[in-house]
């Protein structure tokens, strides 16, 4: 049976932010990378396509920076919007976030073929600043390691 995630937070944010090349929904070329909770933790599973390969049999290393990256922003707006009294799903609008810093470690070469899950902890830095470690597994295997500081998306943002 495929795991996915059932409640992502990417599926609250409006159409305007909802266009990421990463976890936009609205982007139909993107990756629609989803992200929800699993317990304490926060959790995101990617199928990487054939056309994300970087050589026969493994995924290129950019798409696993993206995983990470948006799987942090995302965490972070989770996180947020559950200390605000909210859960994915619950109509409220979440907060949305942009990535501060983006590091990524390769542990191992990951494996073509094979689902991703990205499994994050949380650590508010400040009420507007949180860095999220995470964890990319491809099986059992731990494929990579990274941290992402998101930070509140700045007003300026909405403005054109």
């Amino acid at each position: 049976m495929e795991e996915k995630v059932l409640k992502a937070i990417q599926d609250e944010y409006p159409e305007d932010f909802a266009w990421c090349y990463g976890c936009g929904r609205m982007n139909e070329h993107g990756h629609h990378f989803r992200t929800g909770w699993d317990g304490e933790k926060t959790v995101s599973i990617y199928n990487p396509k054939k056309e994300h390969m970087a050589l026969p049999g493994f995924v290129y290393g950019g798409v696993i920076g993206s995983f990470v990256d948006c799987h942090g922003t995302g965490s972070a707006a989770l996180y947020l919007h559950r200390k605000n009294g909210f859960e994915p799903g619950d109509g409220a609008e979440p907060p949305r976030f942009v990535t501060a810093s983006l590091h990524v470690d390769f542990m191992k070469p990951t494996p073509q073929g094979t689902a991703l899950k990205a499994i994050g902890t949380v650590h508010e830095i400040h009420p507007k600043k949180y860095r999220v470690e995470t964890e990319v597994y491809a099986g059992q295997t731990l494929c990579a390691k990274g941290e992402v500081i998101a930070v509140v998306m700045p007003d300026t943002f909405t403005s054109n």
